[in-house]
């Protein structure tokens, strides 16, 4: 089944009362919006609302990172020749980051690092939970879709929910190459970013993996199931 759309946004870091910096108390904004837009543009949008924020407590910065160091190190085949020291710098002096990692935490998405831009610096989380994400399924597509459905409307919708969290869905190309490090969705699946030029037609991808096969199909975009979610990725 299916849901809508939700656009969360960050602040500059800044440090707490303590002077120990951002990894400290952190507000994050989230805010509903109205009306189809782009997935570009939902991305925008969720980059420059400042509202109803949210934080981390500093305990929960500290359990988070420790959950994600475990994490790394139990599966350095997704980031060979990276330090988790390095990562753990970048995170600490960016609060937003740790705020949208929590938000795929708390979702069940299991957030790993899985690459590294030497363009940029930044380092690249994706979901990697075996299975698609068990606090982000049920949800249709975008929020067009949530709002055309006219009865039996799932909570939210893919791009809605990822915006909140400040993180964008998977395209089929970081699908697959997610894919590549492992075994995952073999009994469930994940709607995937959809060219605008499918999507204006009514239509939605999603992929999965059976018989040691990579899968990528097709619903409309106002269906949902309890079996699929959506994955994510951050750069940091």
């Amino acid at each position: 089944m299916h849901a809508d759309q939700n656009p969360a946004l960050s602040n500059p870091a800044r440090k707490n009362r303590t002077g120990r910096g951002p990894c400290k108390e952190r507000e994050r904004t989230g805010t509903r919006y109205t009306g189809h837009l782009s997935n570009t543009r939902e991305y925008k949008i969720m980059k420059t609302i400042n509202s109803n924020k949210k934080k981390l407590t500093p305990q929960r910065c500290q359990e988070l990172l420790r959950v994600l160091k475990a994490r790394f190190e139990k599966n350095m085949n997704r980031h060979k020749g990276l330090e988790w020291a390095k990562i753990q710098a970048k995170l600490e002096a960016n609060a937003d980051n740790l705020w949208s990692l929590n938000e795929m935490e708390r979702t069940g998405g299991e957030p790993d690092v899985v690459g590294h831009d030497k363009n940029t610096g930044e380092y690249i989380f994706y979901d990697c939970s075996a299975e698609s994400p068990k606090g982000r399924r049920s949800l249709c597509y975008d929020r067009e879709a949530l709002e055309s459905r006219k009865e039996h409307k799932p909570a939210d919708s893919a791009l809605g929910m990822a915006a909140a969290m400040g993180i964008e869905l998977l395209t089929e190309k970081q699908y697959r190459e997610l894919q590549k490090l492992g075994d995952f969705d073999t009994k469930t699946s994940s709607w995937v970013k959809t060219p605008s030029e499918i999507r204006k037609l009514g239509g939605a991808l999603f992929c999965d993996r059976r018989y040691d096969t990579v899968f990528v199909y097709h619903n409309g975009a106002e269906s949902y199931y309890a079996a699929r979610g959506f994955r994510g990725s951050l750069r940091v």
